[in-house]
């Protein structure tokens, strides 16, 4: 990849994310982890900087880092800006100085791929196309240094441009070996998926679209996505379940920086997005947490405990609306559940923790309720409406980790709750007899019969279209058996026993 270089200035060509980063036409790098990187630029003229990019992850983002640098070599200055609590949580700009200042060696990734990792302790990665001997020549030949403001990144960029420059050698570029994934045919909107708790929700809702997802180039990159996912959390304890090990990309000592994000009101300040809790809190000019607290207390039966995130402004106003638009609580029969609605919403990075945000305000809210109006009220199911629910492909392999090692765990225990009923299956009198009884009371609220299993499914699965998948294929295998009996004239058939002939 060439740079485009005149009397006065030379292009940043980037080969890789280009549609995720800010060029100009300087010699100084600008890495701003999650700060908004607009609220930099804005203090800069594109002479002043070659590039302005955030680094959200130190296992996805250092590689195309480095390839980008390595194919504009006019770039000898770097300046690592980290603020933010999400650039505590994540590492990215950390891993990326232990980089600078220690290199790496040769090791497997967390899916077993030859890689280059980081000598730091956080989890980072170069690809190994990438010969060592190149990152360590371009390791050597930059300087960089680390700021704690935007006030501070323009000043050490002024400081850079002072300096006189020129490229430390040729752009270089080197292959990269391309993501595929197998896509099975599946429905294009609305997906429900129900686990107990939001660890083995995740991993089921990562196992759905990865499974039919549709693989679509975005101007982020390319993802795989279903529209409309529908996650509903049954269980999750008041204390969170973490895994053991932790294969959630949220760690316990984070989750408190988040929930924060989710309750709290916060200044503003500059590079860092809003927070959810602002939107709730204040936003408006109302305090929309404490309204629906409010309301329900006076109302348990109220159906207009709505709180809205999304403001008309965003359209014109805001790089980045706020992707979380819509909660609504509702409280039926003394349980108290919370539903939120994401417009946008990666499911590998940040699910896990929107959940456990909007878990903990559920609790906090059902707690206040409670206090104010003395209702005896328990809490009922997360649900989380996800309308664009996309994994991007540089985490793929990841996911498919995950769901290797997980997926087949949370599905060994036997689920027979299905909320649809269950079904009792006899041969009498030369017939099939098929008693539907309902959940939990055992009583019988229809009877299906006849001598051929075909028939006896269709007739059910038109009156119960939502029994579960597992359970209808279960149900037909035993009709199966039933009409076997049937047909060879032997009085030998009993649910859930094989037959014997």
């Amino acid at each position: 990849m060439r740079t485009t270089q005149s009397k006065y200035k030379v292009e940043y060509i980037p080969p890789y994310q280009p549609n995720q980063l800010i060029c100009g036409y300087g010699h100084v790098a600008i890495i701003a982890g999650w700060t908004v990187r607009q609220s930099i630029s804005k203090y800069l003229k594109p002479e002043d900087y070659a590039v302005i990019g955030n680094l959200y992850s130190p296992t996805r983002g250092i590689s195309p880092l480095v390839r980008n640098l390595l194919a504009n070599p006019h770039v000898r200055y770097l300046v690592i800006l980290q603020i933010t609590k999400e650039d505590k949580n994540a590492g990215g700009c950390q891993c990326l100085l232990d980089f600078l200042q220690q290199g790496c060696k040769q090791g497997i990734s967390d899916t077993g791929k030859n890689i280059w990792v980081i000598n730091s302790t956080i989890r980072g990665y170069i690809d190994i196309e990438i010969p060592a001997d190149v990152s360590e020549n371009l390791r050597q030949s930059l300087k960089y240094k680390e700021a704690k403001s935007i006030k501070e990144v323009v000043n050490i960029v002024q400081d850079f441009n002072q300096l006189k420059t020129k490229p430390w050698g040729k752009p270089l570029t080197f292959p990269q070996k391309e993501i595929s994934t197998t896509v099975l045919p599946g429905p294009r909107y609305g997906h429900r998926i129900e686990g107990k708790t939001i660890a083995e929700t995740w991993v089921r809702v990562l196992h759905r679209i990865k499974t039919t997802g549709t693989i679509r180039q975005t101007t982020y990159g390319q993802w795989q996505e279903l529209i409309d996912l529908i996650a509903i959390v049954t269980d999750e304890p008041p204390e969170f379940y973490f895994p053991e090990p932790n294969y959630l990309p949220i760690r316990r000592d984070f989750l408190r920086d988040y929930i924060g994000q989710i309750l709290d009101d916060k200044p503003e300040k500059e590079g860092v997005k809003y927070t959810y809790g602002q939107r709730l809190r204040s936003w408006f000019g109302l305090d929309q947490i404490e309204q629906l607290i409010d309301k329900l207390a006076g109302d348990i039966n109220s159906s207009r405990a709505v709180m809205s995130l999304w403001d008309v402004r965003d359209y014109e106003n805001n790089d980045s609306p706020p992707c979380l638009n819509h909660i609504w609580v509702r409280i039926i029969d003394n349980e108290l559940s919370l539903t939120a609605t994401f417009r946008s919403n990666d499911m590998f990075s940040a699910w896990p923790a929107n959940a456990m945000g909007l878990r903990f305000l559920q609790q906090f809210i059902l707690d206040k309720i409670i206090k104010k109006s003395n209702h005896n009220l328990t809490i009922g199911p997360l649900i989380v409406i996800s309308q664009s629910a996309h994994i991007y492909s540089d985490c793929w392999e990841n996911t498919q980790q995950i769901i290797d090692t997980e997926y087949t765990k949370i599905n060994q225990e036997k689920n027979f709750n299905d909320p649809s009923g269950s079904f009792l299956i006899s041969v009498k009198d030369n017939c099939i007899v098929v008693e539907h009884i309902t959940p939990g009371s055992g009583e019988v609220i229809k009877c299906y019969s006849g001598k051929i299993a075909r028939k006896i499914y269709k007739k059910i699965a038109l009156d119960s279209p939502s029994i579960q998948t597992e359970h209808a294929m279960y149900l037909g295998t035993e009709l199966q058996k039933a009409e076997l009996c049937l047909v060879k004239k032997i009085d030998c058939y009993q649910q859930d026993i094989s037959l014997i002939f």
